[in-house]
């Protein structure tokens, strides 16, 4: 029988919405105040689903510790107070906007061969605030 567990991690960051290759004015029409320098902050949550067998010896189907240890090091660390759009090159301009559909794309991408064989991740969810959120649940 598989059982899915969710983790969720918070982290500080900034983002602003700018392709290079667009005019200020194409920019503003396409972002509004989201194209504005230097970008804004957001307190990110970010929920992270796996699913595996469950183990009636352990209760569970992964240990947490190690789902922490994973979270932290592909999610709060490379992402906690940083700008997105300067401080990772691949939400560089001219590279991928730091949306928060990127953002569960790019995280997903990350988690998923960390995880134990046993497991599959489900889904990323990255929210900007208790009004915006998105889902990736695989790759294409």
């Amino acid at each position: 029988m598989a059982v899915s567990l969710t983790r969720t991690v918070g982290f500080h960051a900034w983002h602003r919405y700018w392709r290079p290759d667009w005019t200020s004015a194409q920019n503003h029409a396409a972002f509004g105040a989201l194209a504005n320098p230097p970008g804004h902050d957001h307190d990110y949550r970010c929920a992270v689903t796996v699913t595996g067998p469950f183990d009636p010896v352990t209760g569970g189907i992964i240990d947490l510790p190690l789902l922490d240890q994973i979270l932290h090091e592909e999610v709060v660390d490379p992402l906690q107070d940083k700008h997105l759009h300067r401080d990772i090159p691949d939400f560089a301009p001219g590279v991928m906007l730091p949306t928060c559909e990127a953002l569960a794309r790019w995280l997903f991408a990350r988690i998923a061969p960390r995880l134990p064989s046993e497991l599959t991740l489900t889904g990323v969810r990255v929210a900007e605030d208790e009004t915006l959120h998105a889902d990736c649940i695989g790759l294409d």
